[in-house]
């Protein structure tokens, strides 16, 4: 089995990890609910998926924005969607960091997030059945989530 290495290097006493490896869902919505979360409180960021979820906020799409609807309400920047699957997925990380941060021992209302990125995982590959003996691909992409959380004062 491979090691699994973070982005950044951290002090393991004042922080808390997570990862999620190998998740079905769409790169582009993981990227852009990944650079919202960015440097967020973690309660704010947790408040903030749930609400993803229920359709009452949406994601800023800034990288991906090709062809998005515009949404109201977010100040400076128009471009938005709900993606409901990716935010389940990333929510289970962040409250799987949390519970890691619990175990540590260190303070759950003061952890904010210091690091998240989303990267390809690897691609599950099937083929559907067609016409005449041929077939056509279909390939499911997986995303790798990875989430530092530390300390604020």
């Amino acid at each position: 089995m491979a090691k699994l290495n973070y982005k950044i290097e951290t002090d393991p006493k004042k922080t808390a990890r997570a990862m999620g490896r190998a998740l079905k869902i769409s790169r582009k919505h993981a990227v852009e609910i990944c650079r919202e979360l960015n440097g967020m409180k973690l309660d704010d960021a947790i408040q903030y998926l749930k609400d993803v979820i229920a359709l009452k906020r949406f994601v800023p799409f800034k990288r991906h924005c090709k062809d998005v609807p515009h949404r109201k309400g977010k100040f400076g920047w128009h471009a938005g969607r709900y993606p409901v699957k990716a935010s389940r997925e990333i929510l289970k990380v962040l409250e799987n960091a949390k519970k890691n941060a619990e175990y540590k021992g260190l303070n759950v209302e003061k952890l904010r997030i210091k690091h998240i990125s989303s990267n390809k995982g690897p691609t599950i590959k099937r083929y559907m059945p067609r016409a005449f003996g041929r077939a056509s691909p279909k390939f499911q992409e997986t995303v790798h989530i990875q989430v530092i959380l530390e300390e604020y004062h």
